[in-house]
């Protein structure tokens, strides 16, 4: 319902018709959609909390390409994989490693993240989940 009444709001900044669509408005505008807003916040909080979580090698000594993700807490309980300290390592570790590594500058790293989620303009979690390359991006959403 937000989602709908933001993507509104667009098309009457825009001056555009109701049945425009609204993903190349948002990147004109420079505004993110509610989701990819939702992804910045908790990529964010993971920055400014980065002591609080451990990474993959901490965990244990196995030289594997995830070796420098974030590790998810263990559960079985479908209700906490939903919940936000769940979903922050998720969304972190989906990030692109370039834009990992800029983690330890809160400022790069929001403004690097921002341009990112701009140019894939990601309506829903599973779009952002299912993203393969910079330049996959640009070719279906540029």
């Amino acid at each position: 319902m937000i989602f709908k009444i933001q993507k509104l709001i667009i098309r009457i900044i825009a001056n555009s018709n109701y049945r425009t669509s609204c993903r190349d408005l948002f990147k004109k505008l420079n505004i993110l959609p509610l989701q990819s807003q939702y992804i910045l916040s908790l990529a964010m909080f993971v920055v400014g909390n980065f002591e609080e979580f451990s990474t993959n090698t901490d965990i244990n000594s196995i030289n594997t390409r995830q070796k420098s993700h974030l590790h998810p807490p263990s559960t079985r309980i479908t209700k906490f994989q939903k919940g936000l300290h769940y979903m922050d390592v998720k969304i972190f570790n989906k990030l692109p490693p370039i834009i990992q590594h800029l983690s330890n500058n809160k400022k790069q790293f929001h403004k690097t993240l921002k341009k990112f989620l701009l140019l894939g303009s990601f309506y829903t979690l599973e779009e952002f989940y299912n993203w393969f390359s910079i330049s996959e991006l640009r070719a279906d959403y540029l």
